[in-house]
């Protein structure tokens, strides 16, 4: 238990400046505590599937299926999958988009060269197709690919990212074991750092997941943990998180783990937008504020009734 806290204080306490001089990604300072300072998020929790709301926003945060400059990484589905352009012709499906490059290497030095990176010059969309995200970190990590993703946001283009694919853009790479994804905290421990301090988990609910980040985040107060069902998704834009698809995300923050956030129940009466517990879980169409830790709470419309739970059951 101790080598592992000292795991976690050594992993929270990384910074991309430590990497500087050995690489070629550029370290500025950001004015957002989390999310991307420009250019939008889309982190899925697998098997998405035809969920339109999630294809249509990340469809039109690209440019528009005309307009849009697709680049499909597959490099987390393993070597095959450079020759075989199933998951490419799935996500042209569901998006409509006409210009789409597939994108794949496992050769560290591949990553690292101008040719190779030349389809992500002009790209105003990547996606990230599921697989093992370790695969992805020892592919891109620290490159000139890795660069070149985070262009693609400072243009104010959309990067997304399904399972695999949506772990590895948070900061710290959360079942990146090359064992099994059943190892939490493993050999790999840096994602690609799109969405900052932040550790993401995917199936949580379909794979009984959902309790997982709670001690992690517990040992390092700086991170925010999500973890996201199938066929859901978060939104990021700078600070803001929203959440789509048919499911919910799970919010881990340190205030609520040690219970002194915002609570549940006050005098008596319920808020849907607070818990008690460990995590709580936030709906389609729910936003959250992560620079403030704090859902964000809609006004109410002029007449509209607040729903009153029953005394002997839930509403």
């Amino acid at each position: 238990m101790k080598k592992l806290s000292i795991l976690f204080l050594a992993v929270t306490a990384f910074s991309y400046t430590s990497f500087a001089q050995r690489s070629p990604i550029t370290v500025k300072k950001s004015d957002t505590r989390h999310g991307p300072e420009k250019g939008s998020l889309i982190i899925i929790g697998g098997n998405v599937g035809s969920q339109r709301d999630i294809w249509d926003k990340f469809t039109e945060l690209a440019g528009g299926k005309d307009k849009a400059v697709l680049v499909v990484v597959t490099t987390a589905s393993g070597d095959s999958a450079a020759y075989d352009k199933k998951d490419v012709e799935e996500v042209k499906k569901q998006t409509g988009i006409k210009n789409v490059t597939l994108f794949h290497t496992s050769d560290f030095k591949e990553a690292n060269s101008e040719k190779f990176i030349a389809p992500l010059k002009n790209a105003t969309a990547v996606y990230f197709e599921g697989g093992r995200q370790w695969r992805i970190a020892d592919s891109y990590l620290n490159t000139l690919t890795h660069q070149a993703f985070i262009d693609v946001l400072n243009r104010g283009g959309v990067i997304a990212g399904s399972s695999a694919g949506a772990s590895i853009l948070g900061s710290f790479l959360w079942r990146g074991d090359t064992k099994g994804a059943q190892v939490l905290v493993g050999d790999h421990t840096q994602g690609l750092g799109f969405l900052k301090n932040s550790a993401i988990d995917q199936h949580i609910l379909v794979r009984n997941r959902e309790f997982d980040l709670v001690d992690f985040i517990r040992k390092s107060p700086q991170l925010i943990g999500i973890g996201l069902n199938e066929a859901t998704a978060v939104l990021v834009q700078r600070d803001t998180l929203q959440v789509l698809g048919k499911s919910y995300a799970a919010i881990y923050d340190y205030n609520t783990i040690i219970n002194s956030g915002e609570k549940h129940v006050v005098n008596g009466r319920e808020d849907f937008t607070a818990s008690n517990g460990p995590f709580f879980f936030l709906s389609a169409g729910q936003k959250y504020d992560l620079a403030k830790r704090l859902v964000i709470k809609e006004p109410r419309k002029p007449g509209k009734q607040v729903a009153k739970a029953d005394d002997d059951g839930d509403e």
